[in-house]
């Protein structure tokens, strides 16, 4: 099956993909700090450039999109027609280097957190920021309503 983008059209969507400061990232972000949690940003010395690192709860946070990790079981997850063997390898690949790279912090004395995109989709973000916050033994204060 051919693609359905010209070559031209197709290398511009695939240049828009970003690898930091993604949408699901900020928003873990935007929550964890506005909770008073502090944090660098893709610490290059450490193994995957970790997207959130919390020295002071020796944890890291990664924030992976479901396609290119392969989330398993995650309906954003879906192998593509064309190249299919190609994207196969590409993922795995993704898989493996990820699983490798939790090993290493974790050899190190790290904490890992995975979070999926798919985890901060609006019906299930709320949940997923409280799981992560209670994660560090602290809860979340409920809004009450005036």
């Amino acid at each position: 099956m051919a693609d359905v983008h010209d070559k031209k059209t197709r290398s511009y969507n695939m240049s828009r993909i970003q690898g930091k400061n993604t949408k699901p990232e900020t928003i873990v972000r935007k929550h964890l700090f506005s909770k008073g949690f502090r944090y660098r940003l893709h610490v290059k010395d450490m193994p995957g450039k970790p997207d959130l690192v919390l020295p002071k709860y020796k944890t890291v946070i990664f924030v992976h999109g479901c396609f290119w990790h392969g989330h398993e079981g995650c309906r954003y997850f879906v192998i593509p027609k064309t190249r299919t063997e190609w994207w196969l390898n590409k993922i795995n690949g993704n898989r493996e280097r990820d699983k490798e790279n939790i090993a290493r912090l974790k050899d190190n004395g790290w904490q890992v957190l995975t979070v999926f995109e798919c985890q901060l989709k609006k019906d299930r973000a709320q949940q997923t920021i409280k799981e992560v916050i209670g994660y560090f033994g602290v809860t979340m204060p409920r809004i009450s309503v005036a």
